[in-house]
């Protein structure tokens, strides 16, 4: 059969050329990303030979071997795992078959340090290879095709590949590397040795390496007849077992360095940086099961694609059944890596059966907790929780409203910024500003706007501030949502500063009360005036007293009003939203409501008030829906 060369599909032309210049600082990993590869190609064949034990026959024991050859500059990783066919490996080495690849490939931005960060966390397996050499060959032959129905796949990483159907004699799949002039040291037995202890020693299948051996020789054949000397040993190549070859979850954790959950954490996840934090846990019992979870450092690109594939590798009594089984966990917790190992689930379990079963609730609700016991202890260092938030707390904010018997935990959790701090940074969690609060108060504050200046600026805080209570500043989309969907912690109500009432109870004062009554009187006109200038585009007007230095906001009957950000998300998604109308509060002392209760010609009052209006509306909501009209009524007054 004739060699057909095939164009590489764009995502991954553009991916090589990154690769070529050196994105990875640390060459090595090659060697990690397709020893990982082997493995997983034997854990798939080892699952399917438990019930088809034919497949495996012709060659039983699983294993990976690395062969450096020094006269033609190639190195060969060979495994006997389930191995591909011409169009798998078309499929496979071809295209990049991730969801979401293009959104990828987008954020790359030609910076060196954060690109090579981005294919860190997309991981790029196989692709890898072209780091060091000049060029690939691969043969593979799947479990299930001839010696005759082989695959050969070539290519030199310049935008093309051949591949052909050819006779292959083994299963599995050996890939050869023709390397680089500058990375002979990757020929050198021992600098392969030094990379498979370090990288691949907790891989489960034995990673052996073609070394020399120098055997003595036997006690009477020393002498040599003629010269009277001693024989040179004689000098042997074999293939020796480098790794421990033991799946590293099945060891004690007393046992194991941290720099061995760190690197498993690499092999496991295709990360490749340290993780934040993990935690090994061996349960026992009426359930027992094994699990090794891990946080990582930084957040994946596509950690909002909530369609993409996320979970844990499930293994049955250390047999791997399925990668990124998404039952174990809550989608807020996508983010976490790891595994899980039990023997309450049998070998032949489905994708689909896995939701249905006991067990499986079971064992999310104690990796579930397991996961927030990990964050609250995380929590306690500053700085690391600080890094984590800024990379999961959004993801995390999904939490209280997915998952009810959680939403305690979960809440105290999440951090915010405040009115008690000068800066954007979230760090005051709802313990902290309960511990705050004012003699007297039962209530916890909170803001949600477009942007940190926006709820540092709003008016709605300033009866608040003058009463020194604590306000809770938001600004993120999921803020709003994840508002709409609690009402209170630790028994404290959360209240909108933007609400009609904002239920003060002890905190309110009597003179204010007072004060607003007699102003309300003391301005019948005033707010006529405004009520008659703006007719039914608002639902009333009265005299404020939560604004001090603005000279109006709007306010809605609902503790939870609708900003124009979540309005914007809704009717985006399709939705017809009704219009809000709002009360318009007034602060009478204001200069410019004054200028305008100074105007006696109606119609230029009424350009007033629904400047004043307009200024509510864009000071909450951060947009208008005719700025241009606002922007004419306002010149106008200017011009005067």
């Amino acid at each position: 059969m004739t060699a057909t060369v095939h164009g590489f599909q764009t995502q991954v032309t553009k991916l090589l050329d990154l690769l070529a210049n050196s994105l990875y600082s640390n060459k090595e990993v090659f060697l990690r990303e397709l020893i990982s590869n082997a493995s997983d190609a034997i854990d798939k064949l080892h699952f399917l030979s438990l019930t088809n034990q034919d497949l495996i026959k012709d060659d039983p024991t699983f294993k990976i071997r690395i062969r450096a050859d020094k006269d033609l500059k190639t190195l060969t990783i060979t495994d006997n795992g389930i191995g591909m066919t011409l169009e798998e490996a078309n499929n496979h080495l071809g295209t990049i078959a991730e969801s979401g690849t293009e959104a990828f490939m987008k954020n790359l931005t030609g910076d060196a340090k954060r690109d090579s960060q981005l294919i860190g966390q997309f991981g790029v397996g196989f692709y890898s290879s072209f780091i060091v050499a000049k060029k690939v060959t691969v043969l593979s032959r799947s479990v299930n095709a001839s010696e005759d129905e082989g695959v050969r796949w070539e290519s030199d990483g310049n935008g093309s590949f051949t591949s052909e159907q050819v006779k292959v004699p083994f299963r599995g799949t050996q890939i050869i590397l023709e390397l680089k002039d500058d990375e002979s040291e990757f020929l050198d037995t021992w600098r392969l040795r030094e990379c498979i202890t370090k990288y691949s020693d907790h891989i489960s299948t034995p990673v052996e390496l073609y070394e020399e051996k120098y055997e003595a020789p036997k006690e009477d054949e020393n002498k040599d007849e003629k010269e009277g000397e001693k024989k040179e040993p004689e000098k042997k190549f074999e293939y020796t077992q480098v790794n421990n070859a033991q799946a590293l979850w099945t060891r004690a954790p007393k046992e194991i360095k941290e720099e061995e959950y760190n690197e498993f954490y690499k092999h496991l996840s295709r990360d490749y940086q340290d993780p934040l934090t993990y935690a090994h846990n061996k349960v026992e019992g009426d359930l027992e099961y094994t699990s090794l979870l891990y946080i990582p450092k930084t957040a994946p690109w596509d950690l909002f694609n909530r369609d993409n594939e996320h979970g844990l590798k499930l293994y049955v009594q250390r047999v791997f059944i399925m990668d990124k089984a998404e039952s174990f966990l809550p989608n807020y917790l996508r983010f976490v890596k790891g595994l899980v190992d039990t023997n309450a689930l049998p070998l032949n379990i489905s994708r689909e059966l896995l939701q249905e079963t006991q067990v499986t609730r079971k064992l999310k609700k104690a990796l579930t907790k397991r996961v927030l016991s990990m964050i609250d202890k995380l929590s306690k260092d500053e700085e690391k929780y600080k890094d984590f938030y800024k990379q999961f707390g959004n993801v995390l904010k999904e939490g209280p409203a997915e998952d009810y018997e959680n939403r305690e935990a979960i809440l105290k959790l999440l951090r915010y910024a405040s009115t008690n701090k000068d800066e954007a940074v979230c760090s005051v969690s709802l313990d902290d500003y309960i511990s705050r609060m004012k003699e007297g108060q039962d209530k916890i504050y909170y803001l949600t706007a477009e942007s940190y200046e926006a709820c540092k600026n709003s008016p709605y805080l300033e009866q608040l501030k003058s009463k020194g209570i604590e306000v809770l500043l938001m600004w993120e989309r999921v803020d709003e949502w994840l508002m709409s969907q609690i009402f209170e912690y630790q028994g404290k109500e959360f209240v909108s500063a933007n609400s009609q009432d904002l239920k003060l109870g002890k905190l309110a004062d009597e003179d204010d009360k007072k004060k607003q009554e007699e102003s309300t009187e003391k301005n019948k006109d005033l707010i006529e005036r405004f009520k008659k200038a703006l007719g039914d585009k608002v639902k009333d007007v009265v005299v404020s007293t939560r604004l001090v230095d603005s000279p109006s906001c709007v306010i809605s009957e609902s503790n939870r009003m609708m900003t124009m950000q979540m309005r914007r998300l809704l009717e985006a998604s399709g939705q017809n939203i009704p219009e809000d109308k709002f009360t318009l509060e007034i602060n009478p002392e204001h200069q410019l409501v004054k200028k305008a209760y100074a105007e006696m010609e109606e119609e230029r009052f009424a350009t007033w008030a629904n400047l004043i209006y307009e200024q509510a509306l864009l000071a909450d909501q951060g947009a208008l829906k005719d700025p241009s009209s606002f922007v004419k009524a306002m010149n106008s007054l200017l011009i005067g």
